[in-house]
């Protein structure tokens, strides 16, 4: 299966904030679990060129990232999530790479970091086998609470 990438759609925000639920501990990531998250990626003036969204050939959407380097033109942070039916399925590491090769296609950072929630073993597997490592633990804020996060990075 092919997929294609492209700055997300309106109707397709609506979607992942709205409509995609996951299950048990990982429904943390929920957007509607985080205000602050949910209104960056439905406003099309907060979330700007910043988020893409990955389909199939028959515009089936599959997931989404969400790409910030601050003022750093080095390293790019990534956010990302697999539609929820689709995870636990051995797909996430496909996922990560094309996301990959669409920033080093497209831009010149030479550093890929992610904030990974610490209790998300599952996806700390995925980053290692693409290369990523554990750099830092740290407490961040978000879902209206503090929670560990565990900071991963990889060389382009």
């Amino acid at each position: 299966m092919t997929y294609k990438v492209a700055q997300l759609s309106q109707k397709n925000a609506l979607i992942i904030a709205n409509d995609w639920r996951y299950n048990d501990e990982y429904a943390f990531y929920n957007m509607n679990e985080d205000p602050e998250d949910y209104e960056e990626i439905i406003s099309p003036n907060l979330r700007a060129d910043h988020y893409f969204q990955v389909t199939t050939d028959n515009n089936q959407l599959v997931g989404f990232f969400a790409l910030d380097s601050g003022n750093n033109s080095e390293q790019v942070e990534v956010g990302l999530g697999l539609r929820p039916d689709e995870t636990g399925k051995g797909k996430g590491l496909e996922f990560l790479q094309l996301i990959l090769k669409f920033i080093k296609n497209n831009y010149s950072f030479s550093e890929v970091a992610l904030d990974v929630a610490e209790f998300n073993v599952r996806a700390q597997k995925v980053y290692a086998k693409a290369g990523f490592r554990s750099q830092k633990k740290h407490t961040q804020e978000t879902n209206k609470s503090s929670y560990p996060f565990i900071l991963m990075t990889r060389k382009l």
